[in-house]
């Protein structure tokens, strides 16, 4: 049954990491649209691990959100997209937040600038794009910190090269209750 179960959890996470290529590696996907200007506008924004996963310091066993800290609104950029700085394992890095991705996919020199390292050995293909395969690494992060909303043991994927600006998904996301979007702001919490 265990077996049934990774292997169910496997092709969840491969047709989530497809819907995330979708929305971001396709021609005017989220990824053509989140340019340098993007950076700039993040950084002023205020199923379970595989054992060769890389982790970082410490692991924790259970996802969970810390819901006293309320809602936060995030505006709209004039790209039409919305952007956070997050917390990962301490290091403020910013975010576009991608609802449609699956889980949260890091750049490389943001995986670096949190303490994760891998070699090109690690890296194997994650999902399947419209420009080809896509080729990353699967980590779980400690924790992942968005103005008082705390989740751990976050899965993520690491993509080395062709991503512009670290994606914030559902693998964070699906912590907070609700998620919504009121006119030009993005309602994360009650």
């Amino acid at each position: 049954m265990a077996h049934h179960a990774t292997m169910r959890e496997m092709l969840l996470l491969a047709i989530g990491l497809l819907a995330f290529i979708g929305a971001a590696f396709v021609p005017g996907g989220a990824l053509d649209s989140a340019s340098s200007e993007a950076s700039e506008i993040a950084e002023s924004e205020s199923a379970a691990p595989s054992a060769d996963m890389p982790r970082t310091a410490s692991a924790r066993s259970a996802a969970f959100a810390a819901w006293n800290a309320g809602t936060v609104a995030l505006p709209r950029a004039p790209d039409g997209h919305f952007y956070a700085q997050a917390n990962v394992n301490g290091m403020p890095l910013g975010f576009l937040v991608d609802t449609g991705a699956s889980m949260i996919a890091l750049t490389g020199p943001d995986a670096e600038a949190i303490g994760l390292y891998w070699s090109p050995a690690d890296i194997r293909v994650v999902a399947q794009g419209a420009s080809g395969p896509v080729r990353g690494v699967q980590v779980i992060l400690d924790e992942v910190e968005l103005n008082g909303h705390v989740a751990r043991d976050i899965r993520a994927v690491v993509i080395p090269e062709g991503l512009g600006i670290s994606l914030l998904g559902q693998s964070f996301l699906a912590t907070i209750d609700p998620v919504r979007i009121e006119g030009d702001r993005m309602m994360l919490g009650d």
